[in-house]
């Protein structure tokens, strides 16, 4: 099976939460120590990657780490096209969709397809949304942020991601947010697209990540907080929250 069919089979079940761990955060074997962790609070799958200091060098060392220590379907989340790595399982073929470079909507991808397909890694096409405040991966994406009120701009983004073919399509609020994606956003992304709808930024407490799960989110995803909490009990609850209730 897949990486993305596997995904969507867990999305027929509930909602999914991904775990985010940058290889520039931490070392590998901490990485694995993580993923290991995250597994046994319920995770379904980790995703690598930031939006600095990755390297195929640490991608993918902290790829065989992370598949060493929990068996779960580890997936590029990339920052640029330089950076990539046989090791991982799949790759999220991703353009930011409101970049205002089109180095970032399609150049960079361009660049790197015919060296990804000689890898041999999974694609997984994936439409990129960045939501205010963006964090780090909206500045260095030169993204034009929907902002909080702008829920029809949201809207287009995400019907033209699934017009144009995409497999997924992602709100992201950034690494760190201070503030999340809003609720009745995500419930009008979702009630508009048929393709599964992924969530994350600023989420780090139960109670934000079940609002995200019910208002429509299909995959909700938390990085910072989880390389940051240390308390295996609120980790388990996140998760939870994001999957069940």
């Amino acid at each position: 099976m897949g990486v993305k069919e596997y995904l969507i089979e867990r999305m027929t079940q509930g909602a999914i939460h991904m775990a985010l761990l940058d290889p520039d955060k931490q070392g590998a074997e901490e990485a694995g120590v993580i993923a290991r962790r995250m597994k046994e609070a319920g995770t379904d799958a980790v995703m690598i990657g930031g939006s600095t200091g990755v390297t195929s060098e640490n991608l993918g060392e902290t790829a065989r780490s992370i598949r060493e220590a929990s068996g779960l379907p580890t997936i590029h989340f990339p920052g640029n096209p330089a950076a990539l790595s046989e090791d991982v399982d799949a790759i999220f073929f991703m353009s930011m969709v409101n970049s205002t470079m089109p180095f970032w909507i399609i150049e960079a991808q361009a660049s790197a397809a015919e060296r990804i397909k000689g890898l041999g890694v999974e694609t997984i096409s994936l439409g990129y949304i960045v939501v205010e405040p963006g964090m780090t991966v909206g500045q260095v994406g030169k993204a034009d942020t929907v902002k909080h009120g702008e829920t029809s701009r949201a809207v287009g983004y995400a019907l033209a991601c699934e017009m144009l073919g995409m497999d997924l399509v992602y709100l992201e609020a950034g690494s760190g947010a201070d503030r999340p994606v809003p609720p009745d956003m995500i419930s009008a992304v979702k009630k508009a697209v048929s393709i599964p709808l992924i969530v994350g930024g600023g989420i780090r407490t139960p109670e934000a990540a079940r609002a995200a799960r019910l208002a429509g989110a299909d995959a909700i995803v938390t990085g910072t907080f989880v390389e940051r909490c240390s308390d295996d009990t609120m980790l388990r609850s996140v998760v939870e929250a994001s999957k069940r209730g």
